[in-house]
């Protein structure tokens, strides 16, 4: 035993009579040196005394030794566990006592194990003291049916009624994801307190019921109760999620008029809500007027601008925290990332790893795989996957689903199979995730299959499931399947469709060709059909060429998104398919006055970690001169082995034929595959991901390319994958 740093003065010699008086702890020296006792050296000396003496042999002399050892600062739980043990006959207090500090350990399953103990060896039935302790045990792990039975047992001990138990068990319910039990008992408790007010208000506020929330926190008032600091982060929270920044503003002079303490969380409740409902400047005011900082403080602050776009001034706040942490790193990478700014994403990314002041977690891999997939950066994906495997992180859903997702969008998915196949739990979003890999590829019937097969498992599909399914009918052109799986969607899985899945169904029918049905689907649709669903029919129009549906389709989408500039696009190509170029010319007339662009075609490829760009007619490149020496050589052998440019995927109307085959050559994937035909290694496919649909004249060249210089080239669009190997595409041509 370590040597006492305070000594305590020598304990005089106690009676071995194991008769002691409870009333009394006064009259005893032995409980006074308990609690005066300031490092666990201290308490062993105690313990060891107790021992000998045998005064540690009367449960209530026990109770005080272990209280104070699960309990004091200096406490340590395996040293109180061990003194628990050694008690031949523990009271009711010690049970309540160990299983309390078990539920608020990094092992709360054992709390509920030890009162499963208690109430089979021990005389003792639970009491008022026992069931919060224990519920709380339950809430920790997020088990329902055991704070279900638990709530059970506290009813049959007429207990069900007290405010403490109750106050509990609305934790549990809300903790559990459980609002209507956890509200049902809430109406239940006759004299609420402030607890049960405020956990009440912050459930609901934490699982976007704001409305609810703030006209409890009126209904609290009406009825007397004072709100406190704790009341007011619930009810801020709530004006967050609403985004109503005028409320949030009233809530903040409400707690200034009403004299409530604020403290640091307080501070941060009321920051987090500016910056939440989009006020910087007053977020800012804030943040200047606050004396104490933390952590907290600073990430929020920095999370309010990233998602704003103040991007300069979200990394200054980075630069100048006195300590960062992952938090601060992960708000700012993922506000880039969900902002489209993967680039940022990933620079910022390396930063991190070079910097060596935090280390990257789970939600920073996240959100830096998903920058990969949007940018198809397969190479710095794999060095993301290789750190998790080198750092021994272990693959949770999250990360599962996030590497599923960047090998399936980067264009390999055996890779994206081989993560899917490694791992033993697979949630709901794994599955989705594969399903939509496989979809993308265009491996429609392998995507069904895997829906039947996750359902094997007992894991339920959800709306995203289903989205994923309809996109693989629509892009394999099974349409009997989708029409089954759309109409068992609700019947069968009690998932009502979305907007989402009506746009794949009219994108599954205008696939096929089945314009008139895809009409007549939208007609009786029970939901008003969004511009995604008239986007769908307009581009199956561009497909098969029915220039009276696009232009109905057109006028549609238009009304409902007047500046939307790609349904001018669409019809435009559907004009210039038919041979309608004064309707192109109509067109481009009109975007022009109205000042309406065509988005630029942009097309990534990475090569050796980095990430290269290329714009239609694009003359930045540092090697745009070797780029277009390589396209025009290009052009020649396409040339020789037959090509003829297809000229009705310009948008506007050029006269000289010359012209046309120039406009066409200038797009920005035929650059992206001249560069990977002269950077890309010959034994590595040439993977280009571009913004817009891949034009049937692209597809062409790249299908003539990848035979005429045996290459792979692995292309996505904004749709789906082209994967061209020795002149085959494993894809549908719909030009």
């Amino acid at each position: 035993m370590e040597t006492l740093s305070t000594p305590l003065p020598s304990l005089p010699r106690y009676s071995t009579s194991l008769t002691v008086n409870n009333d009394h702890d006064h009259d005893h020296p032995v409980f006074l040196h308990i609690k005066q006792c300031t490092n666990s050296s201290q308490l062993g000396q105690i313990h060891a005394h107790m021992l000998r003496t045998g005064l540690f042999f009367d449960p209530y002399s026990a109770s005080k030794l272990f209280a104070a050892s699960a309990l004091l600062p200096f406490s340590s739980l395996d040293y109180a566990r061990k003194v628990f043990d050694q008690i031949p006959k523990p009271n009711l207090h010690s049970w309540n006592t160990l299983i309390r500090v078990y539920a608020s350990s990094p092992e709360p399953l054992q709390g509920i194990l030890i009162f499963l103990r208690m109430v089979h060896e021990s005389p003792y039935y639970p009491n008022k003291f026992t069931f919060p302790f224990v519920i709380k045990a339950a809430a920790e792990i997020f088990s329902l049916c055991v704070g279900q039975a638990l709530h059970g047992l506290a009813i049959k001990a007429s207990l069900g009624a007290d405010v403490f138990i109750s106050n509990s068990l609305i934790h549990l319910y809300l903790s559990c994801g459980d609002l209507d039990s956890a509200y049902r008992v809430f109406t239940m408790i006759g004299e609420k307190d402030v607890v049960s007010w405020n956990s009440m208000i912050t459930g609901l506020a934490q699982r976007g019921c704001a409305e609810k929330a703030f006209q409890l926190f009126q209904e609290m008032e009406e009825e007397g109760v004072k709100p406190n600091d704790v009341t007011m982060v619930g009810v801020l929270s709530a004006c967050a999620k609403k985004l109503d920044l005028e409320l949030g503003r009233w809530v903040c002079s409400y707690i200034e008029r009403k004299g409530i303490r604020v403290d640091l969380t307080l501070s941060n409740a009321m920051l987090d809500m500016y910056t939440k409902c989009g006020s910087l400047e007053d977020a800012k005011r804030l943040f200047d007027m606050m004396e104490e900082k933390d952590i907290v403080t600073w990430t929020t602050m920095l999370d309010g601008y990233a998602k704003l776009g103040e991007y300069e001034t979200a990394k200054q706040v980075l630069d100048t925290m006195p300590r960062q942490d992952i938090a601060a790193w992960n708000a700012l990478i993922s506000g880039y990332e969900q902002n489209g700014k993967s680039k940022e994403a990933l620079s910022l990314y390396h930063e991190l790893q070079q910097s060596q002041i935090a280390k990257p977690d789970g939600i920073t891999l996240v959100s830096a795989l998903s920058a990969c997939a949007q940018l198809g950066a397969m190479g710095i994906g794999e060095c993301i996957h290789a750190y998790v495997k080198e750092q021994g992180i272990k693959l949770n859903c999250h990360l599962t689903t996030s590497l599923i997702d960047m090998y399936s969008k980067c264009g390999d998915i055996k890779k994206a199979l081989d993560v899917f196949y490694s791992v033993d739990r697979r949630d709901v979003f794994v599955w989705s995730a594969m399903i939509a890999g496989l979809a993308m590829h265009g491996q429609g019937r392998d995507a069904i299959d895997l829906f039947s097969r996750m359902q094997e498992t007992m894991i339920k599909p959800n709306s995203v499931t289903f989205t994923n399914v309809l996109c693989a009918c629509s892009h394999a052109g099974l349409v009997k399947e989708g029409k089954t799986f759309f109409n068992q969607m609700e019947p069968v899985y009690g998932i009502r469709p979305g907007i989402q899945h009506y746009s794949c169904m009219v994108d599954i029918l205008g696939r096929a060709g089945l314009l008139e049905e895809a009409v007549e689907f939208i007609e009786k649709m029970p939901i008003l059909p969004s511009d995604s669903v008239w986007g769908a029919l307009l581009g199956a129009c561009q497909i098969h060429g029915n220039v009276e549906l696009a232009e109905l389709a057109c006028r549609h989408l238009l009304e409902l998104d007047p500046e939307n500039n790609g349904a001018y696009v669409l019809l435009s190509n559907v004009y210039a398919k038919t041979g309608k170029w004064d309707g192109v010319s109509r067109l481009r007339k009109h975007m022009r006055v109205t000042g309406l662009k065509k988005e630029q075609g942009c097309s990534r490829i990475e090569v050796n970690g980095v990430i290269h760009e290329f714009l239609a007619g694009d003359n930045c490149h540092p090697l745009s001169k070797e780029i277009y020496s390589k396209l025009d050589e290009i052009v020649v052998r396409l040339k020789s082995a037959g090509y003829v440019p297809n000229k009705s995927h310009l948008l506007q109307l050029i006269e000289e034929d010359e012209m046309q085959e120039h406009a066409l050559n200038l797009h920005s994937e035929k650059l992206a595959i001249a560069f990977g035909l002269q950077y890309v290694e010959v034994s590595q496919p040439i993977r280009i991901i571009k913004n817009l649909r891949v034009c049937g004249d692209c597809h062409s060249v790249a299908k003539l390319v990848s035979r005429l210089y045996n290459r792979e080239i692995i292309l996505r669009d904004r749709y789906r994958f082209h994967h061209f190997s020795g002149g085959n595409c494993s894809c549908k041509d719909y030009w």
